[in-house]
């Protein structure tokens, strides 16, 4: 009697369970040919993942992909693990919201990128570190090195993987039930355990070979849907291509320029041209699950070539997200309709997307999952390569082999994923409006400005001591979080700063002052306390990356063109405006490629080779060049 009222029971949940899904897919966005294109990138996917990490017999495999990935695996893994949802979805989001000041995420994220490709990398490949925290423990201690392991997990398990899976199950979510609308718990919870089994499963089988490979197909499939969702957003008769959204602008609220007040709450321009740049410092060159691609490269210009075409394809993403964003608020706009910011993306599949069918809405659907997928992945990765090797070989099991190694990366990713998973279904609310593109960048602020210092420091000055960067490293986190709190005490005293930065301490106004009090403190610390010979020669000049007279003369050089840039923005702004944007901006990337052909001659001519067209070609400064000097005219351009 009791088997059969449990069978009973279960064949109730099971037509339940069977008429829910039937009706989601009955509303859904998604028709059979989108849906069989979109489960169909899912399951290729994992089973080129899979694939891909066959044969991890070493850690070097597991973790470094072999230190064979290519220069192009060097750039679609690095793209891929920096463009995920947020980007796809959040900045679109944000563009809508606020307009194309956003895009200082990607223009000045070019100094970044190649800080890292000159400055923090060599450093990283000449000592053979699997983990970045390996260099602050061989320079400063084990102090340093236990921090940054502690800091870097909580950032992307908790700050960056929990919003990755949240918008992602979020956005397929309103895609099944056919719009906007409140997203049902069970199905939330049910796209993020989906995504969860699929990424999780060749990460963990596969090491990252199998990351770096998916993240390839996954950077094509996102910039395809990017592409589509565009064209289709700009051909609208209420958009009228480029030309017909800047006219409306112009006439309108005027949302396509980059610069905002130094008050504005979220992006003041004071902001994204200080500590912006810091917050680039540290993702750029400080970051893991970054960094981790470019010490797979084969070799140092293998890596340095790869973090450059990751470079040019960076510059496209103001156009396909941002400003495809700042169109749909017009489109919106012009057609009485009333979107959440972060609901923009999918609306737009619902209602250009969709009705053209052949599976576009299946193809853009995998791109929007895929650059979810690809970052996550990359910090699973990433974690599990720091737990393993900060934590667990060097205190728990220093004499483990290299298969048991693999096997506890393994069993971390688990755990690391598990998780995310459990925080995003608990405390994400899936039908919240907020921008949390802005706030991932805001909580994480908090947390590695006194890194960037301490790494900073570490390999420029010999001086720099364990203990200035312990200060540096606990200060940082302190004082980010004490700053907003002093700022309102003192916003009693001074109300007139409101007017000038407004109500409240912006989170880029906050990582510039951190930095500036972390390196007082760094330095000041330093000569107090004495420094160890062995670890002071960890430098750019001690591991003879830089020759002594490299560093001042380039100083010198980065001085004069951060003038340059200065003198050319004072006379666009001038009431009389002596220059155009456009020659401001023309000037200013003439001054930077110089600056670029200066160092490739300098390079092409310490080889020895003759110098032709074709040296300087294939010379990688020459293309840094190119992509600085891309990155700066934009800066003048959209003033």
């Amino acid at each position: 009697m009791t088997t059969k009222l449990l069978r009973d029971r279960d064949h109730t949940v099971t037509k339940a369970c069977m008429k829910s899904i039937l009706q989601q897919l009955d509303k859904t966005t998604l028709s059979p040919l989108d849906l069989t294109v979109f489960i169909g990138s899912l399951i290729a996917i994992m089973a080129i993942g899979l694939w891909a990490g066959r044969r991890e017999e070493t850690i070097t495999d597991f973790y470094l992909a072999g230190k064979r990935t290519r220069w192009w695996g060097v750039a679609g893994s690095i793209f891929g693990s920096n463009v995920s949802a947020n980007h796809l979805i959040g900045m679109m989001g944000v563009g809508f919201s606020v307009g194309f000041a956003q895009s200082h995420f990607e223009f000045t994220a070019i100094a970044g990128l190649l800080a890292m490709c000159y400055g923090f990398l060599p450093v990283y490949r000449k000592l053979n570190v699997f983990t970045l925290s390996e260099y602050l423990g061989r320079r400063y201690g084990e102090s340093s090195r236990c921090m940054y392991a502690f800091i870097m997990i909580v950032i992307m398990v908790v700050i960056q993987m929990v919003p990755g899976l949240y918008i992602g199950s979020r956005s397929v979510n309103i895609l099944l039930q056919g719009g906007p609308g409140e997203i049902d718990p069970n199905w939330y919870a049910a796209g993020i355990l989906v995504m969860a089994v699929v990424t999780g499963t060749y990460t963990i089988l596969g090491g990252l070979r199998a990351v770096i490979i998916t993240d390839v197909i996954q950077s094509v499939l996102l910039l395809a849907a990017g592409i589509v969702v565009a064209v289709l957003t700009f051909s609208q008769a209420d958009v009228g291509w480029w030309s017909g959204m800047v006219a409306q602008d112009t006439a309108g609220e005027q949302r396509l320029y980059l610069y905002l007040p130094a008050s504005h709450s979220e992006l003041p321009w004071t902001g994204v041209l200080s500590g912006l740049l810091v917050l680039h410092f540290f993702y750029w060159g400080t970051n893991q699950f970054i960094v981790q691609r470019a010490l797979s490269a084969r070799d140092d210009r293998e890596a340095r070539f790869g973090i450059i075409a990751a470079g040019f394809f960076k510059l496209l993403i103001p156009f396909f997200s941002i400003a495809t964003g700042i169109a749909a608020y017009y489109m919106f706009a012009n057609r009485g309709q009333e979107v959440a910011q972060d609901a923009v993306f999918t609306a737009l599949l619902t209602e250009l997307v969709s009705p053209i069918g052949y599976g576009l809405v299946g193809l853009v659907a995998a791109g929007m999952i895929g650059a979810i997928l690809s970052s996550v992945d990359s910090m699973m990765n990433s974690a599990a390569t720091i737990v393993t090797f900060d934590i667990y070989r060097r205190y728990w099991n220093p004499d483990a082999s290299e298969k048991h190694l693999i096997w506890v990366g393994r069993v971390f990713i688990v755990l690391f994923i598990a998780g995310a998973s459990v925080i995003t279904i608990y405390t994400m609310d899936p039908n919240s409006e907020k921008s949390f593109f802005l706030l991932i960048a805001s909580h994480s602020s908090k947390l590695v400005v006194g890194l960037v210092v301490a790494f900073a420091l570490g390999m420029l000055w010999k001086r720099a001591t364990s203990m200035g960067a312990n200060v540096s490293i606990i200060g940082g986190v302190v004082i980010g979080f004490l700053l907003p709190h002093i700022y309102n005490q003192w916003l009693e005293v001074q109300p007139a700063l409101a007017d000038v930065f407004g109500k409240e301490l912006n989170f880029l106004h906050n990582a510039f002052l951190t930095a500036i009090i972390c390196l007082v403190l760094h330095v000041v610390t330093s000569l107090l306390t004495r420094s160890d010979p062995d670890k002071s020669q960890l430098t750019w000049g001690g591991l003879g990356i830089f020759s002594a007279g490299t560093i001042p003369r380039g100083a010198l050089l980065l001085a004069f063109t951060l003038a340059v840039y200065a003198v050319l923005a004072a006379a666009m702004v001038y009431q009389d405006q002596l220059v155009s944007p456009t020659a401001a901006g023309l000037i200013a990337a003439a001054v930077t490629m110089g600056a670029f052909l200066r160092l490739a001659l300098h390079a092409v001519r310490g080889q020895d080779k003759p110098l032709t067209a074709g040296s300087l070609l294939v010379e990688d400064r020459v293309w840094a060049g190119v992509l600085a000097s891309l990155a700066v005219f934009m800066m003048y351009y959209f003033y």
